[in-house]
């Protein structure tokens, strides 16, 4: 006969433990989710760092692209200064040369001027002195006062040895009527032979003056003699005004025109025979 082994009695969980193996479960539980979460949280934690990490690289590596821009706007600047203080230097340099050379154009154009006023004056006295005779002498006088001076209406005065009076020996543009006689110191022509001093009008009328008020009276001289007038009435319409190379006429017209009218009148009355050696011999020079 077989013999049954007998089995053990079946245990009975104590109530007590098994509540205790809920909250020891439940506190597990709570302790995973908590985990969890907390990790959870350190990811996203993580991960908000490393996406600020890769915005804080993108900001830095911006403010340095930036910074290289900064530096290139301030190197370039630094460059606009300096072409702008070469700028500045050029103009002045510029201004500085060009003022030179304004100074200079105007220099020769003055001496341009002068050399063609010397010019004039040469040809004028050379023409003057180029005849011995009394018709010679007019003609040039002529071309000078119409040509070079301008002059339209004019008249040559001497003073005459009967009277005193000045005479007009030659005239042009005037008729015999206007032409008088005129008396030493009477008006303006008459008062240029008794002073000696000259006359010229600085007015823009003298393409309109008269027999009363001329638009020039100079005396005519020998040596320190005054022996007649020269007479500038009216200027050519294109002559508005004497300049300073028309005085400059007057001057040479003044000191040569007499001693030019003189030689050729004294060589008329000699029959145009020239003095011989013997005479300069005799005046004991």
């Amino acid at each position: 006969m077989t013999e049954r082994k007998s089995r053990p009695p079946k245990s009975r969980r104590d109530p007590a433990a098994t509540s205790l193996d809920h909250e020891r479960d439940a506190f597990i539980q709570t302790f995973i989710r908590k985990g969890v979460r907390l990790t959870q949280e350190l990811v996203r934690e993580n991960e908000d760092l490393r996406r600020r990490l890769s915005e804080a690289e993108s900001e830095n590596a911006q403010l340095k692209i930036h910074l290289r821009r900064d530096d290139a706007v301030r190197e370039l600047l630094s460059t606009i200064e300096k072409l702008e203080q070469e700028k500045s230097a050029l103009l002045s340099r510029f201004r500085e040369v060009e003022a030179r050379s304004n100074a200079f154009e105007e220099t020769y154009s003055e001496v341009e001027a002068e050399l063609s006023n010397l010019a004039s004056l040469y040809v004028a006295a050379r023409q003057i002195h180029a005849t011995v005779t009394v018709p010679g002498v007019m003609r040039h006088l002529k071309e000078i006062l119409e040509q070079l001076v301008g002059a339209r209406a004019y008249a040559v005065y001497l003073r005459s040895e009967r009277g005193g009076d000045l005479v007009p020996v030659f005239h042009q543009g005037m008729s015999d009527r206007d032409v008088r006689n005129v008396r030493p110191g009477e008006g303006v022509i008459g008062e240029a032979f008794a002073n000696g001093t000259g006359y010229v009008s600085e007015d823009d009328t003298i393409t309109e003056g008269t027999f009363e008020a001329p638009a020039a009276a100079i005396p005519l001289r020998i040596d320190d003699r005054v022996v007649g007038v020269l007479a500038v009435f009216q200027t050519f319409e294109q002559k508005r005004r004497f300049m300073s190379v028309d005085f400059e006429f007057f001057k040479l017209l003044g000191g040569q025109a007499a001693a030019a009218l003189a030689a050729a009148g004294l060589l008329a009355a000699a029959d145009g025979k020239l003095p011989s050696a013997e005479f300069y011999v005799e005046l004991g020079i």
